[in-house]
């Protein structure tokens, strides 16, 4: 018989997959067709299905994420610079540079994960363009302020989503704001299509630009600007299809955990949860802990600790974008002060969140916390 070990890992986080039977039965569907890409059934029913549900009015499916940030630079036609956050996934910073643009990096809120809206006017000079907040872990940026100055510089907005699929805020979605925001739909996301993205659109023109940027600039066999390949095939909208009828019991399922999260390290000194603001619809993506100086052990040394007892959680972001390594090279990163981003970046554990993982399994976790909290 094969030894097995007394514990098994549990990771910070695992796709959501539905039954193969369910998503096979949908390939059938292509097979008949053979269209597997450029626009097909399922990708049309995926995008309207996504509208609808999201509540919102243009999307255009993409394969990814980064791509989706690099296509909403390029059809807003923004030069120069882009003020955005060090504190995200380093696809955000990427994005603007991949396009030639400069990042100019503006310190979150003190206490806060967010972009501060606050310290953007220090930033602005004639060479900025634009300004890219980032809804980190699924908190809405301060909407209102950042747009206020954009309008007041003739400015756009580019909100990154990536963590705010169904995010909501007064019940109505966050994805509405600025002039476009971008989601991924990476396997691990609270909602998937394998590997994907999209861009929303308040301006439908915004919309086709997208689309045409998507196609390599193609439209009725005519090549109308520069483009890329960005499109999404048609499996992977099939499965974003089938996703959407779990979805609600995915964000069920994340909502029960996230809270059996809160009750049980409410009260720990040192350990800060994460605080989902009044008004918020949140989707319960990430749980991110800040371990303080009144804990027993540093971050590092608990995130150790976890990784002795094979539970994998992640310092989700760290570095900062200003410290990774290939980002150094670059002086206009280098020269902004960026201490509140530093200190989260320092402080964060996102602990392991997803559909499936267990009560028992979150009891272990914050089992581990709190006995070192006992010492």
């Amino acid at each position: 018989m094969k030894n097995e070990s007394k514990t098994r890992g549990i990771y910070v986080t695992k796709p959501y997959l539905p039954e193969m039977e369910e998503y096979v039965s949908m390939l059938s569907s292509i097979w008949e067709s053979g269209v597997l890409t450029n626009g097909g059934a399922y990708h049309q029913a995926l995008e309207q299905e996504l509208c609808a549900h999201l509540g919102i009015g243009n999307l255009s499916l993409v394969c990814n994420g980064t791509l989706a940030l690099e296509l909403a630079i390029q059809a807003l036609e923004i030069k120069g610079k882009i003020i955005t956050t060090p504190y995200s996934f380093v696809a955000t910073a990427a994005s603007i540079l991949q396009k030639g643009l400069e990042p100019v990096f503006v310190d979150i809120e003190d206490g806060g994960f967010n972009l501060d809206p606050e310290l953007i006017g220090d930033a602005l000079d004639g060479r900025v363009g634009a300004i890219m907040p980032v809804h980190v872990y699924g908190i809405p940026c301060r909407r209102e302020r950042i747009e206020e100055i954009a309008r007041d510089r003739g400015l756009k907005v580019i909100y990154d989503a990536a963590h705010a699929f169904g995010v909501e805020l007064e019940g109505k979605s966050v994805l509405n704001w600025g002039d476009a925001s971008t989601l991924s739909f990476h396997a691990t996301k609270v909602f998937h299509t394998f590997e994907g993205g999209a861009v929303v659109c308040r301006n439908p023109e915004l919309r086709r630009q997208i689309e045409l940027r998507k196609n390599f600039g193609y439209e009725n066999w005519e090549v109308h600007c520069l483009g890329s390949n960005a499109k999404l095939s048609e499996a992977q909208a099939a499965m974003g299809l089938v996703m959407l009828r779990h979805l609600e019991r995915i964000m069920n399922l994340r909502k029960k955990r996230f809270e059996l999260y809160c009750a049980r390290l409410e009260n720990v000194t040192g350990i800060k949860t994460l605080i989902i603001p009044g008004g918020v619809k949140h989707n319960y993506s990430y749980f991110p802990i800040l371990v303080g100086a009144e804990f027993p052990l540093s971050r590092d040394e608990l995130f150790d600790r976890f990784i002795a007892q094979e539970i994998y959680p992640r310092k989700y972001f760290h570095p900062a974008i200003t410290d990774l390594s290939p980002y150094r090279e670059f002086k206009i990163i280098s020269r902004h002060k960026v201490p509140n981003a530093r200190r989260a970046a320092e402080a964060v554990i996102c602990l392991p969140l997803y559909p499936d993982i267990s009560e028992s399994d979150v009891n272990r976790i914050c089992d581990v916390i709190l006995q070192a909290r006992q010492g």
